[in-house]
């Protein structure tokens, strides 16, 4: 009989569910993509199990955080994760493939939230903005970029907003840097291995595209904590090659792609199968995530960036005719920085709830 894991029953695991659940993780952890990483897990599971360090753990929520836990600690892997579902998960086949009726949903869904391209704007001193919060397949939004990039591609300078970009597709990742790069020669942007199968795909930029390149104009892209994945690829593999200026917060780290497992009717782990391989530094940005070359607080990214792109066409045309109207957009961008930065300054200072501050 299955267990009512609803909101309604809590749910606590008796001495067989415990050691069926920690069984299934020791065996899935034989997919991690680091083998000698995955051994010592397994070690540490087993010891905690000798020593009865799970004894105290009850409900299905906190069996996923403690594991969870425990496995990111030892591993240092933000990406390997313990989740908990209250209802039945479905016994799915991690090797089928989607039939056209679900692509076809996933795409109408997709385009529900326009590709994950959140805005595309041009702002004052004919500065690109883009913002996106995801990385859909080009077979979905490969249209609509083309369309962001054509809008953009008479501005001086670009900002790209991946602060809130968890990730997505490797393949969108190769297309927006292709629309950074030359068509000639193809630049060899990131490779991906896998351990399932011992096999490694190579990434490389594309020689056609539906929309203008965006060459020889500066770009910046904008990071925070919340960037991640394939988002984190995207800003590492053009910062190995030079292209662009990125400004905001030291990124947690997601260099490795997987898959989930399901561990029983309940539990399912996201385990890491593959390992990014960037050409140029011959490693990946796992352990050190991705650090910007101007570090800010990810609320004052956008304005910084807007600052830098207006003093860099400055000090490129100082009498150019559109220099005054230059001089003046950059005064107005630095006072609005300058008031956000008092601002966020004041709202740090503030008193915390909950605090001793005031007793």
């Amino acid at each position: 009989m299955t267990a009512d894991f609803s909101d309604s029953a809590p749910f606590d695991l008796d001495a067989a569910q415990r050691d069926t659940l920690l069984d299934a993780v020791v065996e899935t952890l034989n997919h991690y993509v680091f083998p000698e990483v995955a051994q010592q897990l397994q070690a540490d599971i087993r010891q905690r199990r000798h020593s009865q360090g799970y004894e105290a753990v009850s409900g299905g929520e906190q069996w996923a955080e403690i594991l969870t836990l425990q496995l990111q600690e030892l591993s240092g892997d933000r990406q390997l994760k313990v989740h908990f579902s209250p209802q039945p998960l479905p016994h799915l086949d991690p090797a089928a493939q989607p039939t056209p009726a679900e692509l076809a949903a996933e795409q109408h869904q997709s385009s529900l939230r326009n590709f994950d391209i959140n805005r595309v704007e041009r702002l004052r001193g004919n500065i690109g903005y883009l913002e996106l919060y995801g990385f859909e397949p080009p077979e979905f939004a490969g249209a609509a970029i083309a369309a962001a990039m054509t809008f953009i591609t008479h501005t001086r300078a670009l900002m790209i907003d991946i602060r809130h970009n968890r990730g997505g597709s490797p393949a969108m990742v190769a297309l927006l840097c292709s629309y950074l790069l030359p068509a000639y020669p193809a630049v060899h942007l990131n490779d991906l291995y896998w351990r399932p199968d011992d096999s490694t795909r190579q990434w490389w930029t594309v020689p056609y595209l539906e929309g203008p390149r965006y060459l020889d104009k500066p770009v910046y892209l904008l990071t925070s904590q919340e960037t991640f994945s394939a988002a984190e690829e995207f800003a590492y593999n053009l910062q190995a090659l030079e292209r662009v200026t990125i400004l905001g917060e030291h990124t947690v780290g997601g260099a490795n792609p997987g898959r989930g497992y399901r561990l029983n009717d309940h539990f399912w782990m996201f385990v890491p199968v593959g390992q990014s391989i960037n050409p140029v530094t011959q490693g990946n940005w796992g352990k050190t995530g991705i650090v910007p070359n101007v570090k800010v607080p990810s609320e004052l990214a956008l304005l910084t960036a807007h600052l830098m792109a207006l003093s860099r066409l400055l000090d490129k045309e100082p009498s150019g005719p559109g220099f005054r109207e230059l001089q003046r957009t950059m005064l107005m961008v630095e006072r609005e920085l300058n008031t956000r930065r008092a601002d966020l300054i004041s709202q740090l200072k503030q008193p915390q709830v909950g605090s001793n501050a005031d007793s």
